[in-house]
């Protein structure tokens, strides 16, 4: 284990990005700044337990933390998704001597973090064992003020949107609601039709029942009639805390492309969300801005954007490195292992 290490000046990060919303919202944006995420809580140890992982929660005055026991062939680590949260300047120091302490007792050789408030983890994220790692959770994300009108909401739309919105019901889409884990095969349906087509992972029903089966999440589905048979041709995963309402499972038919059926799923979370007395609606992950057009989250970054709104930015996925030849090896590992899947693909 490497013992506590000092920080240097080596490295940067972004800043919070500046934009003109309402002011009610500016001073609700300052509470979602200094509050706990959803992934720090106890409610999300509480999912990532039935989910059979091993978690470590801890809290004091100055931090919070949860903290992700993954256990590799090569090595353990903590992941701890967008934590840890910091409380002050000085709080980054003593979480991260409880940290080691923690990495020490399960055996850990580095340690993953997504600290969301920038300035507080300066500490941390000037660490020279630190390395930026692929980001698992959205270093970029898209939020969407409730506080506003619903009349200023519709008008922010983009004209395409508002024009698809308009349709929707005109082309006999219809949408319903349910928090019941049984109603989750849709979205499976949905999502694993999709992986098919575009080769790409996902979820299993398991995972995504448990996931509907936790008091802040609810379920959307958009009905179509197809000769006399209802269909359901979409379906969204969304999650609700602390006044956010944040977007996080979605499929929808490629059959049925044309019509506005992930818009209507949307503009009713939306308004629903604003009728609950939620102040935040989160689309959960965007691509930067300086990405090329051909970045694989382009489309539905426009997608997202297209109903208004405004970018903010976290610091990404960092791994604080304890054990340098088995991170070494564990990332040869992970390489290696691409490269064969794509030789048999």
């Amino acid at each position: 284990m490497s013992p506590l290490l000092t920080p240097t000046n080596s490295t940067s990060f972004p800043a919070l990005p500046s934009t003109n919303i309402s002011p009610r919202f500016i001073i609700y944006a300052i509470i979602i700044l200094m509050s706990i995420p959803l992934q720090q809580t106890r409610e999300w140890e509480q999912l990532q337990n039935q989910l059979g992982e091993t978690t470590f929660f801890q809290q004091t005055a100055d931090f919070t933390f949860l903290a992700i026991l993954k256990k590799t062939r090569f090595l353990n680590y903590l992941y701890l998704p967008y934590g840890p949260v910091l409380n002050t300047k000085t709080a980054a120091k003593t979480a991260y001597k409880a940290l080691l302490a923690l990495a020490k007792e399960n055996n850990v050789s580095f340690i993953r973090i997504e600290p969301q408030d920038l300035k507080n983890a300066s500490y941390l994220l000037k660490l020279p064992n630190l390395r930026k790692s692929t980001d698992l959770n959205p270093a970029h994300t898209w939020l969407l003020d409730l506080e506003k009108p619903k009349e200023q909401i519709i008008s922010d739309f983009a004209q395409g949107t508002r024009t698809r919105y308009n349709q929707s019901e005109k082309k006999g889409i219809t949408i319903t609601v349910s928090d019941n884990p049984d109603d989750i095969h849709p979205l499976v349906q949905l999502q694993h039709k999709l992986a098919r087509e575009k080769g790409i992972n996902t979820f299993s029903e398991d995972y995504l029942r448990t996931e509907l089966a936790q008091p802040f999440a609810s379920l959307y589905l958009a009905h179509y009639q197809v000769e006399g048979t209802d269909k359901i041709i979409a379906a969204s995963l969304f999650f609700d805390y602390d006044g956010v309402r944040y977007y996080m499972q979605s499929a929808s038919d490629y059959d049925y492309r044309k019509l506005p059926s992930a818009v209507a799923i949307l503009v009713s979370a939306i308004f629903d969300a604003k009728e609950k007395g939620l102040k935040a609606f989160d689309f959960w992950g965007i691509a930067p801005d300086d990405a090329p057009k051909d970045h694989p989250w382009a489309g539905f970054t426009a997608f997202k954007k297209s109903f208004g709104g405004f970018a903010r930015t976290y610091a990404g996925t960092y791994d604080l490195i304890l054990n340098y030849p088995k991170y070494h090896l564990y990332n040869f590992a992970r390489r290696l292992n691409r490269f064969i899947r794509k030789l048999k693909a």
